[in-house]
């Protein structure tokens, strides 16, 4: 088991990792909106929330030397389903043609107020080695 870690995604809030390699798997814990640089929460519509948690997605799988390519399943928590058009707007952005399979689900609170949290198990060659 490796951990994965990078100062481009928000450090963790709690006893968990950023991501944990083992073998050819990735598995990347949920982000939320958080800026990297400041901690804080980002300003916005949830598209704007949105767009920051698939950054911070995108900073972790590339310090694990993945792209949203090896990215197999994702995890959408939204505080309010009626977000979700806008949500899936945005997450189409990232993911192009073949999109991994998901699971959307509505909570009651996240983290820091956020409105959207989204995990990721991602498959990685064998060879591929974390940047």
């Amino acid at each position: 088991m490796l951990c994965i870690a990078t100062p481009h995604a928000p450090q963790a809030i709690g006893p968990y990792s950023q991501a944990v390699r083992s073998g050819e798997w990735l598995f990347i814990s949920g982000q939320i909106p958080l800026d990297p640089h400041t901690g804080q929460l980002v300003q916005g519509d949830i598209e704007a929330e949105t767009r920051r948690v698939l950054d911070n997605l995108r900073a972790v799988l590339e310090a694990a030397g993945a792209t949203f390519a090896d990215v197999v399943k994702t995890t959408i928590f939204l505080t309010d389903l009626a977000t979700f058009e806008a949500v899936n707007r945005v997450y189409a952005e990232r993911f192009s043609s073949s999109f991994p399979a998901r699971a959307t689900v509505q909570v009651a609170a996240l983290p820091r107020g956020a409105r959207v949290e989204i995990d990721a198990v991602a498959h990685l060659a064998a060879s591929r080695e974390p940047a």
